[in-house]
């Protein structure tokens, strides 16, 4: 492993003590739960992390996206859905609005949300468009000096527990993708009810729902960017965004390897451990390659990211790796326990659990595919 600049390493050794102290001990009990890990989080934004790449002036901590994947992978080592829960709101709501938020939004709908004060959250998916996204059926016309939105938003994460949430809402049917523009949306407001909390296989302690428009009336400074720009904002956001998924892929996978070796040394088969078997020997081989190799994709695509060059193919790289890396390593660590890996007892099966959502959010495993191969296609035209 790379050896890490000091203030990173630094990051890194604090989140890692934070995730062992506070999230391991009780990340069953909010996964049992559903439960909002409201005190975890106040302690997040107290240490900087809910606003990490955010300058110190918009409230955020100034670090950069390194900074912020090696913080990521910590927490989500530690609590996977405390993970998801700061990484929605660097990745997929500060970052827009730190970029194409005018000052006066900044104020109001960034400062607060970088300094973990509130919290934000991200729609664009819905129920019948999944990743076509710029097939937006919410809609939002335009009356007198504001906006009317109507339509409903699926899969948003921290649906329940947000302050505010950028919603991408049609502005022109004629014009397709280019007819996209984003809001910023307070919560709650007039004309805007939440879906029913979601129950879901994994990453249990953060809320997931759907937010509903009806005659919802924002005034004409709730625009994010420009009219039409929303595709864009969008597609620049998941980039970053799929950096942070990676990196949580990657504390997930950590936190199931490390149960993985420290269980293989412990039972015992045939008179000794089953870490001398080889089977067993092979399967910790294959898990920890695929996690180092998956880490230094996520790596690069960061530093990409600072380098502020155009990382796309990287970051979805990055995540289709990790993501795939994180079930096949969550997948063999239950093998490893056998029954005991089966069972609420042991942390393997909510390991498992939590990895499957991370091919799935922020563009599955195909979608990535899909950027992966367009990207290179390009290269060698």
């Amino acid at each position: 492993m790379f050896t890490l600049p000091e203030t990173h390493e630094m990051l890194r050794k604090t989140c890692r003590e934070f995730a062992d102290k506070e999230l391991v001990p009780i990340a069953a009990q909010l996964d049992r739960e559903h439960r909002f890990p409201r005190e975890q989080v106040q302690q997040l934004a107290d240490m900087g992390l809910m606003g990490i790449t955010i300058s110190e002036e918009d409230g955020g901590a100034g670090l950069d996206s390194f900074a912020y994947a090696l913080a990521m992978e910590e927490i989500s080592r530690g609590c996977a859905s405390t993970g998801v829960i700061m990484t929605v709101n660097n990745s997929l709501y500060c970052d827009p609005v730190s970029k194409f938020g005018s000052p006066a939004q900044k104020e109001k709908f960034l400062r607060p949300f970088a300094a973990g004060k509130q919290l934000g959250c991200f729609a664009l998916s819905e129920p019948g468009n999944g990743s076509d996204a710029g097939a937006a059926r919410t809609t939002a016309e335009r009356k007198g000096d504001g906006w009317v939105l109507n339509g409903t938003k699926a899969w948003i994460t921290n649906g329940y527990d947000a302050h505010a949430a950028i919603v991408f809402a049609t502005t022109d049917k004629t014009k397709k993708q280019k007819g996209l523009s984003a809001f910023l949306v307070p919560m709650p407001t007039p004309g805007l009810s939440l879906g029913k909390k979601e129950e879901k296989l994994g990453i249990r302690a953060s809320s997931t729902c759907n937010l509903i428009f009806e005659d919802c009336v924002l005034p004409a400074e709730s625009l994010l960017g420009q009219e039409g720009e929303g595709f864009k904002i969008a597609m620049s956001t998941l980039d970053g965004g799929r950096i942070g998924i990676a990196s949580q892929a990657l504390g997930i996978a950590q936190a199931a390897l490390e149960e993985a070796v420290s269980y293989a040394k412990q039972r015992q088969a045939f008179g000794a451990p089953i870490a001398n078997l080889q089977a067993i020997q092979f399967k910790i081989a294959d898990m920890a390659c695929r996690l180092d190799a998956a880490r230094l994709l996520t790596w690069r695509a960061a530093q990409l990211k600072d380098q502020k060059v155009r990382y796309t193919k990287e970051a979805a790289m990055a995540k289709l790796a990790a993501s795939e890396m994180a079930t096949f390593v969550t997948h063999q660590t239950i093998q490893i326990l056998g029954g005991n890996g089966y069972v609420a007892e042991f942390p393997a099966e909510r390991h498992y659990r939590d990895a499957r959502i991370t091919e799935i959010y922020e563009g599955t495993s195909e979608i990535q595919r899909v950027v992966i191969a367009a990207n290179v296609l390009k290269e060698y035209d």
